[in-house]
């Protein structure tokens, strides 16, 4: 949804709506509920709200699909890109790592979503912390089966290494 800045009211506006997003590293599993007030203050646009629903992830170890419930609070100040445009080099400091931009009089609630979204999403997603993984050797999933590849033979790049613990004996 597009919002014309210059169109909301002095009070604000109210927004409730429920969107599915795709992204490359995860999907809505059911559309996101999203709450959000949206208001402005002076050329500022201030954007609060929730954001709630679940997404399907990949595990990093086993590489199994699994759904995580997300739950964030909004709270993001917009401002209109020429301002960043205007200065060469902008460094931010830590007040203004909630800051987004908008262009031309349009704030796009779909892009506000997957950005809040992506910031809410683990960096290395795990089905859960007890999760085995699959096997380096064979590639079996080691949460639903274990397999007969020998753990103790060791990765030829290291066998150096072990040739330094001996020596340390």
């Amino acid at each position: 949804m597009k919002i014309v800045i210059s169109e909301i009211p002095e009070g604000g506006i109210d927004v409730e709506f429920n969107e599915n997003i795709t992204l490359e590293s995860a999907k809505t599993a059911s559309p996101l509920h999203a709450v959000l007030n949206i208001r402005t203050v002076g050329s500022e646009v201030l954007v609060n709200g929730m954001l709630e629903g679940e997404v399907e992830l990949l595990c990093s170890r086993c590489l199994n699909a699994y759904t995580m419930r997300v739950r964030q609070q909004i709270n993001v100040v917009y401002e209109p890109s020429e301002v960043i445009i205007k200065e060469e080099h902008h460094k931010l400091k830590r007040d203004e790592l909630d800051t987004g931009f908008y262009n031309n009089d349009l704030l796009d609630t779909d892009e506000v979503l997957v950005e809040q979204l992506l910031l809410d999403l683990p960096m290395k997603p795990l089905c859960s912390p007890e999760c085995k993984g699959i096997c380096p050797g064979c590639g079996a999933d080691l949460n639903t089966s274990s397999c007969n590849c020998d753990v103790s033979e060791i990765d030829t790049r290291l066998k150096v290494l072990e040739q330094l613990l001996k020596k340390k004996e």
